[in-house]
């Protein structure tokens, strides 16, 4: 891609039905025009994205000045792209849809800015691999938004991996005891910028917001692949899915209500109904290798979060001479904590890499020895901006890929590999 530092981003939101679209636009950026073109269709899912893009606007401290141009209609992808106002769509919504309109807009031109997952199901990896060729004949950016880069335990975790003074090498592991593991468990209920979070009827139709184990799990697989090998160009035959499976999260009438302010199911959903529950397949597990390494991703949904509580990550990487673990329970506060579990007695090879080889990077870390022999790597508060902020650092380093014009070589090689294993999985739990 030419580098075009002159040409500023002019961003069309296209049927922003999940909150993640609005999430983008809670900080300013200087290279993007203040003018947002809106297509969508009217109804709720509208409103409360003009609801939370207002409520940016208004807030006391730092607040945003959007203007937002709003086109409104069923036929909001043709008006789209055929006004075309904007270079650099962003949609957030309905997944099993998403596929074909970031193919409408690569078609057409435009830059594709796109919340994950980007396809549910292996018919939507294939139209996404095509996407792809004809985004890079045609000079164009398709990204899709991974926050969870941006976690400072997660960023660390992969710092202290790539000191071998420290870690050793990954261990190749085994389906039994992993080199990486990764897991994770979100709510249904929960607050978001302060508000309790409604959602859309259709985000419990796995058909639409596709299964759990190839929604939530991009996140997971990502940072694997970015942390085990960082930098590397990935390619699908660097995976080989070993096992998989899926279950469901009931949902009674009453919770269904509490989360999405519907006051029955309605008709799509009941095809999911069993003993007057709705079962959501929104759990999953996979393991598999990536270039012989053991790795095992599993994402569970729970209704609502014990009080003081909120979505939480566990994660291990298991090296030849420590384990580094992220824990995010009830002892950690729920704020995600970096341990360091030493195999052989590296402490002051541990302690040089926090207090000297990355203070220049990270100022302030620190180190805590637990009662237990493990470490406790001290992140000061500053670092921890939490999940709704990573958004804003998702969409700097978006423009930024934006302004000069490209890449680097092993993101768009490695967002294929992601979508191929997640979708693999699905395929592979579903026999």
């Amino acid at each position: 891609m030419s580098e075009r530092p002159q040409e500023q981003v002019t961003i069309m939101s296209l049927d922003p039905g999940h909150f993640h679209a609005g999430l983008i636009h809670k900080t300013m950026y200087p290279q993007v025009d203040s003018t947002v073109w809106v297509f969508a269709p009217e109804g709720p899912e509208l409103d409360d994205y003009l609801k939370r893009i207002n409520g940016y606007n208004m807030r006391d401290e730092s607040s945003t000045a959007w203007k937002l141009e709003l086109m409104k209609g069923d036929d909001f992808l043709e008006k789209m792209i055929s006004k075309k106002p904007g270079n650099v769509m962003v949609v957030a919504g309905k997944n099993d849809r998403k596929i074909d309109y970031i193919t409408a807009a690569i078609s057409n031109g435009i830059h594709v800015y796109a919340d994950k997952p980007l396809v549910i199901n292996q018919g939507g990896f294939r139209k996404l691999q095509h996407a792809f060729e004809e985004a890079s004949q045609k000079d164009l950016l398709l990204y899709d938004i991974m926050t969870e880069r941006f976690e400072i335990s997660s960023i660390l975790q992969k710092e202290l991996s790539m000191i071998k003074e420290v870690f050793g090498e990954l261990q190749d592991g085994s389906p039994e005891n992993p080199a990486i593991t990764k897991e994770s468990v979100h709510h249904f209920f929960k607050y978001v910028s302060g508000q309790p979070l409604v959602r859309p009827d259709w985000f419990f139709d796995v058909e639409v917001e596709g299964e759990g184990i190839v929604d939530v799990t991009t996140h997971l697989v990502d940072l694997i692949q970015w942390e085990a090998f960082p930098e590397m160009e990935l390619d699908t035959t660097d995976i080989k899915m070993i096992a998989a499976k899926r279950w469901a999260t009931p949902l009674s009438l009453e919770e269904f209500k509490t989360v999405t302010g519907k006051t029955e199911f309605p008709e799509f959903l009941k095809k999911d109904l069993k003993d007057e529950a709705l079962q959501v397949f929104c759990n999953g597990e996979m393991n598999y290798t990536l270039k012989g390494k053991h790795a095992k991703v599993s994402v569970i949904w729970n209704f609502q979060a014990p009080e003081g509580a909120g979505d939480t990550h566990y994660s291990m990487m298991r090296g030849t001479k420590a384990n580094l673990i992220i824990k995010q329970g009830k002892d950690e506060n729920y704020i995600p904590t970096l341990h360091v579990q030493l195999l052989g007695d590296q402490h002051e090879a541990l302690k040089k890499a926090l207090t000297i080889t990355l203070q220049e990077k990270y100022p302030g870390l620190g180190l805590e020895k637990l009662p237990l022999g493990e470490y406790k790597v001290q992140i000061p508060d500053g670092y921890h901006v939490g999940h709704e902020a990573h958004f804003a650092q998702v969409t700097e380093k978006f423009l930024e890929y934006y302004e000069t014009g490209k890449m680097p070589e092993w993101e768009v090689p490695n967002m294929i590999v992601k979508y191929y294993t997640t979708t693999k999985a699905l395929e592979m739990a579903k026999k």
